[in-house]
């Protein structure tokens, strides 16, 4: 796995395609890809010590508002993979990149990006940079 230059830390989750994600040829269905990426979010999340429970603890939400996915090669029932997520923006948004990777082949599969605004939970208004909770807990990968 190639690790993005400019990353500034990154999770990865190792999966198995389950059954009940595949559609009736044996191939994943593309909506997937997206919770394999929040998995992989997750784990950075709390790599960080600011998972979703501590953002909501901190006062600040943390909705996507922009996602890109680019389908390279189909996974399939059973086909272990490897999801990776990349920290590559924090200080005014949250811009993650994804990489999932066949475990045994190392082969890309799929690529793609979200992107996350910090909303003041009591105002519900959208914050123009991150809040200092996120920095700080920042400060050690920095």
């Amino acid at each position: 796995m190639k690790i993005p230059d400019n990353s500034i830390v990154f999770a990865t989750v190792d999966l198995e395609i389950p059954f009940f994600d595949v559609d009736s040829m044996g191939i994943t269905w593309h909506g997937n890809y997206i919770k394999y990426f929040e998995i992989a979010r997750c784990a950075l999340l709390k790599k960080i010590d600011y998972d979703y429970i501590a953002m909501l603890d901190s006062g600040y939400g943390w909705p996507v508002v922009d996602m890109r996915v680019k389908y390279i090669k189909p996974t399939e029932f059973k086909q272990q993979i490897v999801v990776a997520a990349f920290l590559i923006e924090y200080e005014n948004r949250l811009k993650l990149e994804y990489l999932i990777s066949d475990k045994n082949t190392n082969a890309k599969l799929t690529t793609g990006y979200s992107i996350q605004v910090a909303v003041d939970l009591e105002t519900k208004e959208m914050c123009f940079s991150s809040p200092d909770i996120l920095l700080h807990k920042l400060q050690k990968f920095l």
